[in-house]
């Protein structure tokens, strides 16, 4: 994993925003905002097509803008959980499916500086174009040398293989056919598997059925899951995702229409491989709940003839350092942390 950037070398996200308000900078905001406005829709997962999402210049501009530095962190949260669960594992090979303008493509260069063949495949040239761009300001080797390639994204998908391959915010995008068949195809070809999509009860669904199929494929989980059992939330009560900070720029702020300097961008993923992993004990569900001399955790954990899996713990003063640590942790972090168990 990478070491945290020190003040004078900007980070990954740093170069990133950096890069967006370069090329975007001149960008009418009333074309931007009408293309924003359609991107939602598509983005919320209600629209979905055979087609590309994204038609020409203005509307990848305002993709970027709006949708590029949230994609990158919840991406580079699901790679940070696979990471943690293959510690001594990083990808020599990296194939971006629907890969756009690139998110997930620099969320692997930040967690493991980039693996030296790089391949990021989309259906849409203006994203693509755009995509290379951005690598092009960039100051990585692996994104500048990445590979743009033009694909239809569905049956009939062939890729290479990879030691990993990523699928981020694409399968809403598709017919159940064409889903079936990409991520069939993603399971065939890598070695590890990274799914992401929207934190929408419709993204959960659509995670959870991929997640089925990779299990079905020969996979294992190795995160958010602590296990590769059926999930045992009930369907239309509830639905697993997580939350990652997304710090805005000014230009983020004015496409969006926002004025914090943050947002949260909630997000669903499963992260499965060949290879053997090291999955979380448990996994943080919710926000944990902090009262005065207490924690509440809402877990995912192992299986067995007498729990499902979902419980919520009390962490309270008398557990000493393990309360310490239920203090600090967060929403989507394993359980207990691997210092304290």
């Amino acid at each position: 994993m990478n070491a945290s950037a020190s003040a004078s070398v900007p980070t990954t996200a740093e170069t990133l925003r950096t890069a967006l308000g370069g090329l975007l900078g001149g960008l009418p905001p009333k074309q931007a905002t009408a293309a924003v406005d359609r991107l939602i829709a598509n983005y919320r997962g209600r629209t979905p097509t055979d087609a590309p999402v994204l038609r020409d210049r203005s509307d990848v501009a305002a993709y970027a803008a709006y949708r590029m530095p949230a994609t990158f962190e919840a991406v580079r949260s699901a790679l940070d959980a696979l990471g943690e669960a293959a510690p001594r594992w990083s990808p020599g090979s990296h194939v971006d499916v629907g890969g756009g303008t690139g998110a997930a493509t620099w969320a692997v260069d930040a967690v493991w500086d980039g693996p030296r063949d790089t391949v990021v495949l989309d259906w849409a040239e203006p994203a693509l174009a755009l995509g290379k761009e951005l690598a092009a300001a960039s100051g990585s080797e692996v994104l500048r040398a990445a590979e743009w390639r033009r694909a239809v994204i569905g049956a009939g998908l062939a890729l290479p293989a990879a030691d990993l391959v990523t699928v981020s915010y694409v399968l809403g995008e598709l017919t159940p056919e064409a889903r079936r068949a990409v991520v069939a195809e993603a399971a065939r070809a890598g070695q590890a598997v990274v799914l992401i999509e929207p934190g929408t009860p419709e993204g959960y669904l659509r995670i959870r059925e991929a997640r089925d199929q990779l299990i079905e494929a020969g996979l294992r989980v190795a995160a958010p899951c602590p296990h590769d059992g059926t999930c045992p939330i009930e369907v239309g009560k509830d639905w697993c995702h997580f939350s990652a900070r997304v710090s805005r720029s000014s230009l983020h702020r004015q496409v969006k229409g926002g004025s914090l300097p943050y947002e949260d961008e909630k997000f669903s993923y499963v992260a499965a491989t060949r290879f053997p992993v090291e999955p979380a004990p448990s996994r943080i569900t919710r926000r944990p709940q902090i009262r005065k001399g207490l924690v509440q955790l809402d877990l995912c954990g192992p299986q067995d003839g007498e729990s499902s899996g979902l419980t919520r713990v009390n962490v309270t003063k008398r557990h000493g350092d393990l309360y310490k640590a239920a203090r600090d942790a967060d929403w989507g972090q394993e359980w207990p942390p691997a210092a304290t168990s």
